[in-house]
Order: structure tokens, then C-alpha cells, then sequence
């Protein structure tokens, strides 16, 4: 049942790292690169996204 729990978490840790990284300002082949990263490697490309992944979005600074 534990392993069930973990995996769902990170199942949804990776849903959210896909989704920030293609609404991120980066550009298209970065985003393929992430999410291949993010799918191939569960726990690490998830780690590394935190680490060095894509940021901000599309927001307009003032």
C-alpha cells in the first residue's frame, strides 16, 4: 500500500513539472528535452527540474 502512495506522488510531482515546463518561457526543444528527462527518470528528472528546470512564466515585469 505505501508503494501506491509513493508512486501517486510522484506521478502528480511529474504531471506538475511537465505542466510548469511547457508554460514556461523556455523555448520548445529545452521543453522536449524536459520532458523527456521528466518521463525517463521518475524521481531524478523531477529533482533535477527542481534544481535547474525551466522558470518563470509568462508573466510581464513592470
Amino acid at each position: 500500500m505505501e508503494y501506491g502512495i509513493i508512486g501517486l506522488l510522484v506521478l502528480i510531482a511529474n504531471i506538475y513539472a511537465i505542466f510548469k515546463t511547457w508554460t514556461s518561457a523556455a523555448s520548445t526543444l529545452a521543453k522536449v528535452i524536459w520532458t523527456v528527462v521528466i518521463l525517463v527518470l521518475p524521481v531524478l528528472g523531477f529533482i533535477a527540474w527542481l534544481i535547474a528546470g525551466p522558470k518563470g512564466g509568462n508573466s510581464i515585469n513592470v
